[in-house]
């Protein structure tokens, strides 16, 4: 039996489809054959370039980002993006900044998972906090989020498991 941590909120006939997967070594399989390349965007300014993107398109009056990046760091804090404001006085006026850091892991990750996870923290600069309005409109941005959610979390699960 396998410790399924990034699945533990979901519902139980979910969790045991996942553990019978894993005990038939099938999971890895689904998922290559689901996703089955890595994306091109390896630099942060790919990366940039591929956040504004998203955020021009659905986002267009939200204020400005300054920085969209890969970190080795935030995996520490067991997160797979991060959203920042930094307020800095410059001479005599107050100025923001909003950042986006993505988990390096994603490097090597299908496109679908990248684009979940930038759609996530895009929705960041509009709704804080995880409620409806936040979840509509990361579905706003991507139709299949919840689904690369989901197997995302099935794919983190069988990367540990495939270290141990």
């Amino acid at each position: 039996m396998h410790r399924l941590k990034y699945i533990s909120h979901y519902p139980s006939h979910i969790q045991h489809q996942v553990q019978e997967l894993l005990d038939q070594n099938k999971l890895g399989t689904i998922l290559q054959k689901k996703y089955p390349a890595i994306h091109s965007f390896q630099s942060n300014k790919a990366l940039y370039d591929f956040a504004i993107d998203i955020k021009n398109s659905y986002m267009r009056k939200s204020s400005p980002l300054s920085k969209v990046q890969y970190s080795d760091k935030i995996s520490a804090l067991n997160a797979l993006g991060l959203h920042t404001r930094i307020s800095r006085v410059h001479g005599g006026k107050l100025k923001a900044k909003k950042e986006i850091k993505i988990d390096s892991r994603f490097k090597q990750m299908p496109l679908e998972f990248l684009r979940m996870i930038v759609v996530h923290e895009l929705a960041h600069l509009k709704e804080m906090d995880h409620n409806k309005a936040f979840y509509q409109l990361c579905e706003y941005m991507e139709p299949n989020y919840h689904q690369y959610e989901l197997d995302l979390r099935l794919y983190l699960t069988f990367l540990d498991i495939s270290d141990s």
